[in-house]
């Protein structure tokens, strides 16, 4: 896998998509029109790697003015009391929450239940919900807990949904190459169902801490985004189903959704373009 990581890097460099954290970093289409926003996961550490990325994060927002941030749960760990929550996630992205930005999460395996009532993180007192930005429904699930009412809400708010791109998030991977933990294999058979039957698209999970972008599976497009805070350095294993790889530094991702057009590009904390393209949007998503 380090191999394919270097080639990786390499081939960003060469064609330009790379830029060091005091330099203008290329950014997808940048429309004025487009829904914009950023993705992390595992991120709530309160340490210096944490903090680079959000830096990294707002430097981006200065030229790409996303608006929302998915966070795919382990938004805090270790103890979660007022101050922790400060230290965690209200310092590290004061200016983005100054700039206006709405973070909204999912609930990760190290995240006290009680966080779902933490204001800045807007789950509302909710473990699982949906939300609508633009011509985009994202539906957030706790796969900690998933249990016939949650699969059956989900079923129902998804099929029911109007808007043409639908996303799921949530922190447990369906499929995936780390070998901490890799591919949940139980969860998948529970919700990817769902998934297939209800039209979604993209789903984004974290709880391995690397970023991988797998090939799509059964018509969908699964990311793993896991470093926005922890990494596991060199965890990702070779495996034919990994479409692109990053377990060498913090990252975090960018997403700009216009028409029927999805693009991407995963950045490290230093400020590299370690991953980016383009998914088209397909009308019908089964198997």
């Amino acid at each position: 896998m380090r191999k394919l990581l270097t080639v990786l890097l390499v081939g960003s460099l060469a064609t330009g998509l790379a830029a060091g954290g005091s330099g203008s970093l290329t950014q997808l289409p940048n429309e004025a029109e487009s829904l914009k926003f950023a993705v992390i996961g595992d991120n709530g550490t309160g340490k210096q790697p944490q903090f680079d990325v959000a830096s990294q994060m707002a430097h981006v927002h200065d030229s790409f003015p996303f608006d929302l941030v998915l966070m795919l749960g382990d938004n805090f760990y270790g103890p979660q009391g007022a101050a922790d929550l400060e230290k965690k996630f209200a310092r590290p992205y004061r200016p983005l929450l100054d700039a206006g930005v709405t973070f909204r999460a999912a609930l990760g395996n190290h995240d006290d239940v009680a966080t779902i009532n933490y204001p800045p993180i807007n789950m509302e007192g909710r473990r699982y919900y949906t939300y609508v930005r633009r011509s985009v429904r994202f539906v957030v699930l706790d796969t900690n807990v998933l249990d016939t009412a949650q699969l059956t809400w989900a079923r129902t708010t998804l099929q029911q949904s109007v808007e043409p791109w639908k996303i799921a998030y949530f922190h447990h991977p369906l499929y995936g190459n780390a070998g901490r933990h890799g591919s949940n294999v139980d969860l998948r058979l529970l919700l990817e169902p769902v998934l297939l039957q209800s039209g979604v698209q993209v789903v984004f999970s974290g709880h391995d801490h690397v970023y991988e972008r797998l090939k799509p599976q059964r018509g969908i497009q699964y990311f793993v985004a896991g470093s926005g805070g922890q990494l596991r350095k060199g965890d990702l294993q070779d495996a034919a189903s990994t479409a692109a790889g990053f377990d060498q530094d913090q990252a975090f991702m960018l997403v700009e959704i216009s028409g029927d057009d999805l693009f991407f590009q995963t950045v490290s904390r230093t400020g590299l373009t370690v991953d980016s393209g383009v998914i088209r949007r397909r009308a019908n998503v089964g198997s």
